[in-house]
């Protein structure tokens, strides 16, 4: 790139507890470039991107800002010096509004700092949304909000500050095409204003299609740093994984007409989000639900787990009636559901990695009502094995983890209690190639082995690669159902996009 950097990364190194995270990494990003940071879950990135936002002190190495030394370790430092991050899983006060998280620690105030200026507030807010393309309540807690919308709300509060250096961190993990879209209309608009962009993000088809270069971390260290326009696909892949990755079977699947119905809803409603939906997923079967961000797919899944009570309609597993509205007879009957998520829904964070993966499993592993850490230990041992979680060990926190990590526990969790019902939501959301070929295998096994799969999905080669039959749901509606062999994207999204 042309001219002096905005960004010098020299020599960064950072170890956890004797595991090094990050050895002697260093590379630059120009003014008003869109750089992409690929690799692993588990390759340094996250750690990187805390150092440079000041919430990480490294072991060794510098970072300069046009020039300048930056003081690491110091959050108001990078802030200073126009640094802003958006975080992938959502950081943000739940219970306060979409305009206190937007402001809060820098409100504007009137009458000499007495007031807050809410109404300034207010309409900053709103244009903000209206530059997003969102249209939603801003005085809503933002608990109350759905994924997509808490993430927009993140991006909204960082461009509310003028920054130099914008950090995206898997940035549209959760959002829909539309809001996506509008995403990258923003980005390109920021790199038309100066404004240096650092694009993490495992979706390599949004880093071919936005990034002027592109840099490879692995195991900590730095790989290359290369022009977009250089590299094929193949090869990013193969310096990310540092190995070729297997295909996923896609051919000569069995047919599963005469197998045992393990799944069957009928006539499924919950007044406002979504109503009448029907279907059956039999042994061995995986069916995916595909369709837009708030067409009801996760409201499906989370009324069939027990989350909320259903109006009308049954749901039945192996043939026996499910109560509504009770997530332990839900896991009592063999349902399990890996939630959206991960962070909020799926994990106790501060808890070990053992104690998550026995989570489910607990009273099996207790007796007289006293736990044994030993049988823990042996149950959560065998899963980082076999789903080759990378972790210290299984005492390690669950915070420690990366994301693709965090979301094997979840999986390994639920796979601990084996269930006969796996509802996957997103199963792959932030998660690296490495990482989303594993699982893809994994949910693959598990139906060969008769586990009845819903693979509820955003990502449409996901589901038209992994699914057997595929639901496409359209406001609160099941709009059609297409064979694996007919399924096409263009078929998909002419079901799941709004009527006129």
């Amino acid at each position: 790139m042309n001219g002096s950097p905005l960004i010098q990364i020299q020599h960064i190194s950072k170890a956890y507890d004797g595991v090094q995270a990050l050895t002697e990494v260093s590379f630059d990003i120009a003014p008003g470039e869109i750089h992409a940071l690929v690799g692993e879950n588990g390759a340094g990135k996250s750690t990187l991107i805390k150092i440079l936002s000041g919430s990480v002190e490294p072991d060794s190495g510098k970072i300069l800002v046009a020039g300048e030394t930056l003081e690491l370790g110091e959050i108001a430092a990078a802030e200073g010096a126009g640094i802003a991050v958006i975080h992938q899983e959502i950081v943000g006060f739940p219970h306060l509004n979409t305009i206190d998280n937007i402001f809060v620690g820098r409100e504007p105030r009137r009458w000499g700092g007495l007031l807050l200026d809410k109404g300034l507030m207010q309409r900053e807010t709103q244009s903000l949304l209206e530059r997003l393309g969102e249209r939603f309540e801003p005085t809503r807690p933002v608990g109350e909000l759905p994924l997509a919308q808490r993430q927009m709300v993140g991006i909204a509060r960082s461009l509310s500050r003028r920054c130099r250096l914008l950090i995206m961190d898997e940035p549209t993990s959760a959002l829909s095409a539309r809001e996506t879209e509008v995403l990258f209309r923003i980005i390109r608009r920021m790199k038309s204003e100066g404004v240096s962009v650092l694009y993490v993000s495992h979706r390599l088809e949004e880093v071919f299609h936005l990034a002027d270069r592109v840099t490879v971390l692995r195991d900590g260290r730095h790989v290359s740093t290369t022009l977009v326009r250089e590299i094929e696909q193949s090869e990013l892949i193969k310096r990310m994984v540092g190995r070729e990755l297997l295909e996923i079977e896609t051919t000569d699947r069995p047919r599963h007409e005469s197998r045992e119905i393990l799944l069957d809803v009928r006539d499924l409603t919950r007044r406002g989000a979504f109503e009448n939906v029907s279907f059956q997923v039999r042994a061995g079967e995986i069916v995916g639900i595909a369709g837009l961000i708030g067409a009801g797919r996760s409201e499906v899944a989370e009324t069939i787990f027990g989350v909320y009570r259903a109006d009308a309609g049954s749901v039945h597993v192996a043939g026996n009636l499910l109560r509504a509205g009770s997530v332990a007879e839900a896991n009592a009957m063999g349902v399990a559901l890996v939630p959206e998520d991960r962070q909020q829904l799926g994990l106790v964070l501060p808890m070990s990695v053992r104690e998550n993966l026995t989570l489910a499993v607990l009273r099996t592993l207790t007796h007289l009502g006293v736990r044994s850490v030993r049988r823990e230990r042996a149950v959560a041992e065998r899963l980082v094995r076999e789903l080759q979680v990378r972790t210290v060990g299984t005492e390690a926190p669950a915070q420690t983890l990366s994301g693709g990590n965090q979301q094997k526990l979840v999986l390994g969790k639920w796979l601990a209690a084996e269930p006969r019902v796996l509802i996957l939501d997103e199963p792959t959301r932030g998660v690296d190639v490495g990482a989303k070929a594993e699982i893809y295998r994994l949910i693959q096994r598990l139906a060969q082995q008769g586990m009845a799969t819903l693979l509820i999905s955003s990502e449409l080669p996901e589901i038209l690669a992994l699914s057997d039959r595929i639901l496409i749901m359209r406001s609160g509606s099941v709009a059609g159902e297409l064979s694996h062999d007919e399924a096409t994207q263009e078929k998909i999204l002419e079901l799941a996009l709004p009527r006129g």
